[in-house]
């Protein structure tokens, strides 16, 4: 017999984003503009995606984490491209590359804890900021492959034919990740700090 699964806020956003994706597709298709009623689409896509991605490979993934990487597709593909953000917020692409870093930092560090979940010898802290970060590093330059591909295929203008715009997208996420290594680095040696007084652990970074 199946369990009653309890759908909590994350799961009806996520629904949410899909109803609306579909509502715009629709309504733009109405109005006769294709770009917009095309975008909708890859986002569908993007969510499904994700979301089979996460329950194949079993990826544990945070309440806190998840519920950012949804409202970043939200602010990215919706806002800013269904409803034209870009238009009346300034710098409003660069914000969101910043933020991205972040997410893509703390996914990365999930990934690597899934791989080494078995490992009886596990890596230390300098091992998973690297690898972390050079993961966010290298995603940016993935999702501007992915703006690049959509571009040219579906006639979009998310990275406004610019190299400039493009590498300005980059550095943002590169920076917000390396920002987030930091806090990251430093946050781990306060708790271990802590740990290391109250459980008497001597091993060093």
């Amino acid at each position: 017999m199946k369990t009653k699964r309890n759908y909590g806020f994350n799961d009806y956003f996520e629904l949410f984003l899909y109803a609306l994706a579909v509502i715009c597709s629709i309504y733009f298709l109405i109005m006769g503009d294709m770009q917009r009623t095309l975008h909708p689409i890859l986002i569908i896509l993007v969510l499904t995606f994700i979301k089979v991605l996460i329950n194949k490979s079993r990826i544990p993934i945070l309440t806190g984490l998840r519920f950012s990487v949804l409202a970043f597709i939200f602010v990215t593909m919706f806002f800013a491209n269904e409803f034209k953000g870009y238009s009346f917020i300034p710098y409003l692409d660069k914000i969101e590359h910043l933020s991205s870093g972040v997410i893509l930092f703390y996914i990365g560090s999930l990934i690597l804890e899934l791989i080494n979940k078995n490992e009886t010898n596990k890596p230390n802290i300098k091992t998973i900021i690297l690898f972390s970060l050079f993961f966010a590093i290298a995603m940016a330059g993935v999702w501007e492959i992915y703006e690049f591909t959509t571009d040219r295929l579906f006639g979009l203008r998310s990275q406004n034919n610019s190299l400039v715009d493009t590498m300005g997208d980059i550095i943002c996420g590169s920076i917000g990740a390396l920002f987030t290594s930091i806090y990251a680095y430093k946050n781990f040696k306060v708790n271990f700090k802590v740990s290391s007084e109250v459980i008497g652990d001597s091993d060093n970074l």
